[in-house]
């Protein structure tokens, strides 16, 4: 599915910031926030992707995940070209589908601000930055998932998210996926859980 690129625009005090659509040059920026995110998740260990991959899965033929990018600018009134932008933070999300309404959301996998970036509602402007797309869509909701110890949990309870604690998160990975890929598991269990 194709989708517009805004370009939007937003001044906070001293700062100017905008919102907009990832382009090929930006992977090594996406990719390096990527890996910064892991680290402040105590997981850089597990980051397998790769400039490539992300060039690969955000620019093909038909993308099925999207990253929106947010820049900061220092100026008041910074120029219609790209001068003096920097990248502060980004929104790597894709579509997921509800069958109870039968409709299209959005998932978003990560929310990142650089860290010299933090305090200024630059978190908050990339959720409503998606916030916007659901609605202008109508896709009924905006769903996420948060470590628990993160700080941003408060934050998100007070914009309304609710915390799914009665659902579980399950996942399938390496040898117990190749397994159930090849009928080859164990499901001497309950023949009633299934």
């Amino acid at each position: 599915m194709p989708l517009r690129s805004p370009t939007l625009r937003h001044h906070q005090g001293m700062s100017t910031f905008r919102i907009r659509y990832a382009r090929p040059d930006d992977v090594p920026e996406i990719f390096a926030m990527v890996c910064e995110l892991a680290e402040y998740e105590k997981a850089r260990h597990e980051v397998q992707s790769s400039e490539g991959l992300f060039a690969e899965a955000l620019f093909c033929d038909e993308p099925a995940v999207w990253c929106s990018i947010l820049e900061h600018h220092i100026d008041d009134s910074p120029p219609q070209d790209d001068d003096g932008w920097e990248v502060a933070g980004m929104a790597i999300w894709f579509r997921n589908f509800f069958t109870w309404t039968a409709k299209h959301s959005i998932y978003l996998d990560d929310l990142y601000v650089r860290e010299q970036y933090r305090g200024l509602g630059y978190g908050k402007a990339l959720l409503q930055h998606l916030a916007q797309i659901c609605v202008e869509r109508g896709y009924p909701r905006l769903d996420w998932w948060v470590l628990d110890w993160n700080p941003a949990v408060d934050f998100y309870r007070r914009i309304g998210a609710i915390s799914m604690d009665d659902w579980t998160v399950n996942r399938l990975t390496g040898p117990a996926l190749e397994r159930l890929a090849s009928g080859r598991f164990d499901d001497t269990g309950d023949p009633e859980a299934v």
